[in-house]
């Protein structure tokens, strides 16, 4: 198997890397989300605050304050039923703010709390329920430090998120593209979970970079069902956030690490009678994998080179306030909703310039010693907007200014790149691309610089729909776009469009929708 090829066909061939004559068996379906059962559960309170307009002082919370986070990051929050033209019986979807392809949601939330209410230990957050379900008891500070190589002090941390990926949960449907979407899914959720955590005060950080076997292990997880992308500290309290701690000790086996806990095997609930094999996304795990802190590593990530010299200076705007609870409630994916509006040129510059500015965030992947531009970067093709001429230009953020690549109206030339009409381009002012390097950072991370990409591809688009929603506008990310057709667009050199998101005004959709909180 040429894991490199295929890879390659996820982005630039979709039809190629699927399995041929894919069918999804909708009747055996797997549920969006994980039940266990035979475990301790934790109810948690449905009385979420109505309203995040600001960010909270630090203070340690207590189990409802957890509550609260967890259900606002990835807990369900509507219903809605729609009937579309072609169907008999009306369409139920259970929305998170965080979105996901196809509404399958591939990812699972996992922490380890330490709070004054609630024993210490492994949790899994079941959003069915709105409860947390004790995994293993006990205290785990020592454990996770060694499994992230020791570049965090886990000790002045009250609790640690772990987004996982369950491959059955979207593969029965997309077949090996959902090795695709599980990345920007992951990173979606992880957007939606950092901006959360700097509303409720908490500070955070993502590692990357872990052994992964060793942290499945101390979650339970069977590796060939379910393996852990992400690893979120959060603290209020002073923490040491070190990068380099793995150079100060011998290095860590995960194998030498998974002797120190028993393995345990739990009970669950699997919808799907028959779970089929996916190899490819097996076969990619297990090449992504770090057994060893010595693999850890680094990215210096060079300035973007861009064709063309012309560039428009957008006008300076103050931090975007919004009340993050609305923009998350209001969030709308349009499809074909869109409805052709004059865009002014403050909204746009607030919309690229809040984004980017949201996406700063601390990782372990950035070298301290090198200018650091980020590792994803935002192109767009505009129509219609004040002061900006139709065209194709990338968005520096350092500088907030717009470099135009092409004159034009571009609309029908993505429209005719789309592999599915459900958006129509023609009503859509502005028209995203977020980019990252093409060759994935192999050289420097492996197979694992794919997955990594995709989730911070993920955790701009959800700054970018958070935005959007703020504004008053709706954007729909899509990958059933032609990748080389948008590159060439944009005259990219060692970069990729990675997804693609119409963003605009609408009109409200005939639904009926009702929110699910006290």
């Amino acid at each position: 198997m040429n894991l490199e090829q295929f890879l390659m066909d996820l982005q630039f061939n979709i039809e190629r890397a699927n399995q041929e004559n894919w069918e999804p068996n909708w009747e055996d379906a797997p549920l969006p989300y994980k039940l266990y059962r035979g475990l301790p559960v934790v109810p948690l309170s449905g009385e979420v605050p109505l309203s995040l307009a600001e960010n909270s002082q630090p203070a340690t919370p207590g189990i409802k304050e957890i509550g609260h986070f967890l259900w606002y990051v990835y807990g369900i929050t509507q219903v809605s039923e729609s009937l579309f033209s072609d169907e008999v019986y009306p369409a139920h979807t259970y929305r998170r703010h965080a979105p996901s392809g196809g509404g399958l949601y591939p990812n699972e939330l996992y922490l380890y709390l330490k709070l004054e209410d609630l024993p210490e230990g492994i949790y899994h957050y079941d959003p069915a329920h709105h409860r947390l379900v004790l995994l293993r008891a006990g205290n785990f500070d020592s454990y996770i430090a060694s499994a992230l190589g020791d570049r965090c002090d886990i000790s002045s941390c009250f609790g640690t998120a772990f987004v996982s990926t369950m491959f059955w949960k979207n593969f029965f449907k997309y077949n090996n593209f959902s090795y695709r979407l599980q990345g920007l899914d992951a990173g979606v959720l992880m957007g939606q979970l950092l901006a959360t955590a700097k509303r409720f005060g908490f500070a955070s950080g993502v590692y990357f970079q872990y052994l992964d076997s060793a942290i499945n292990h101390l979650l339970g997880l069977c590796e060939q069902e379910e393996s852990v992308y992400s690893i979120i500290p959060l603290s209020v309290k002073t923490t040491n956030w070190s990068a380099n701690g793995a150079a100060s000790r011998n290095n860590i086996m995960s194998e030498d690490l998974k002797r120190e806990l028993k393995p345990v095997v739990f009970k669950r609930y699997e919808r799907s009678r028959k779970v089929l094999e996916f190899p490819k996304l097996i076969a990619l795990k297990e090449a992504s994998k770090l057994e060893s802190t010595e693999s850890f590593n680094r990215l210096c990530n060079p300035p973007c080179e861009v064709e063309g010299n012309r560039k428009i200076t957008l006008p300076q705007t103050e931090s975007l306030p919004f009340d993050l609870a609305e923009a998350s409630k209001k969030r709308s994916s349009p499809e074909m909703d869109f409805v052709l509006t004059r865009i002014s040129q403050q909204k746009l510059a607030s919309l690229l310039q809040e984004s980017m500015a949201a996406f700063s965030y601390r990782n372990d992947l950035d070298e301290i010693y090198c200018s650091q531009d980020p590792r994803v970067s935002i192109y767009g093709c505009f129509y219609n907007t004040d002061g900006i001429p139709n065209g194709a230009y990338y968005y520096n953020f350092a500088e907030h200014a717009l470099q135009e690549i092409q004159q034009g109206d571009h609309r029908l030339g993505l429209q005719t790149g789309l592999s599915i009409d459900n958006v129509n381009l023609m009503q859509v002012p502005i028209c995203l691309h977020v980019a990252g390097n093409k060759e994935f950072f192999q050289g420097e991370l492996g197979y694992r610089g794919y997955r990594i990409l995709q989730m911070e591809a993920g955790m701009l688009v959800q700054n970018l729909l958070l935005t959007a929603s703020a504004l008053g506008l709706g954007g729909h990310p899509l990958l059933g776009f032609d990748a080389s057709r948008a590159d060439e667009l944009y005259r990219m050199k060692g970069k990729t469009s990675l997804i693609q998101i119409p963003i605009g005004s609408y009109r409200p959709r005939q639904w009926l929708k009702g929110s699910l909180h006290s």
